[in-house]
């Protein structure tokens, strides 16, 4: 065969998510059931404002927010997760694992609403690190994040995790009733061992002052975009 691009050697496709819980210092991802709707949908109460960009939601009732639940929950795509902050015990938040394609190496964090209360806080990043953690040391050789490209928040997000910005997929779906451009990001394996220690390193506790980060995270991974 032509030397026509990178060999790949050894290459063995990673497993799917398999179900199990994602355990941190600040965060605990169960995989998503209707026994944490009763939490979740007090908490989205919070601001409205956070169904925006995604294609379903805000729920009138929590009757309406389990029956959601109930279609998505144990589904292998998108595999939905719970995040419970470990200090207050409670749920505040969902993200999925999605488009997971084994044999190509990739896989996609999406399905991301925080609650206000979970916003900006370091239980959401560990949350976000535990998921790319996982993805990248079962094998995963990419790491995707797509969002509404109106959303700057959600791309802001994705770069100070260390996402690089790969451009915009122009008229890619309409979304209540409203165009969506979609802005994509990825990190790759090879960027992983810098990701990871950029990460470990703003989520530790030396690194917390008063129990807010005291450098920026979004400081170290910029050399890595």
């Amino acid at each position: 065969m032509r030397d026509i691009s990178e060999p790949v050697p050894n290459w063995q496709p990673p497993v799917a998510p398999d179900g199990k819980a994602l355990i941190g210092k600040f965060v605990k991802l169960e995989p998503l059931g209707v026994e944490h709707a009763t939490e979740l949908f007090t908490c989205n109460k919070e601001n409205d404002s956070i169904w925006d960009y995604l294609p379903y939601g805000p729920f009138a009732t929590l009757a309406n927010y389990e029956a959601w639940i109930g279609k998505i929950a144990g589904q292998p795509d998108p595999h939905f997760y719970a995040i419970r902050d470990l200090k207050t015990g409670k749920c505040s938040g969902v993200a999925s694992y999605l488009r997971v394609q084994p044999d190509a190496g990739s896989i996609e964090v999406g399905h991301i609403n925080f609650s206000a209360s979970l916003q900006k806080t370091t239980a959401a990043t560990e949350a976000m690190y535990l998921m790319m953690k996982w993805a990248f040391e079962t094998g995963y050789r990419r790491y995707e994040w797509k969002c509404n490209a109106a959303n700057l928040g959600s791309r802001r997000a994705a770069q100070r995790l260390g996402l690089s910005f790969e451009g915009v997929f122009r008229q890619a779906a309409v979304i209540k009733g409203r165009n969506r451009d979609t802005a994509w990001f990825a990190a790759i394996d090879k960027e992983w061992p810098k990701l990871r220690a950029a990460m470990e390193e703003w989520l530790a506790p030396e690194s917390q002052t008063g129990g807010a980060p005291a450098i920026s995270l979004s400081a170290k991974t910029e050399s890595i975009l």
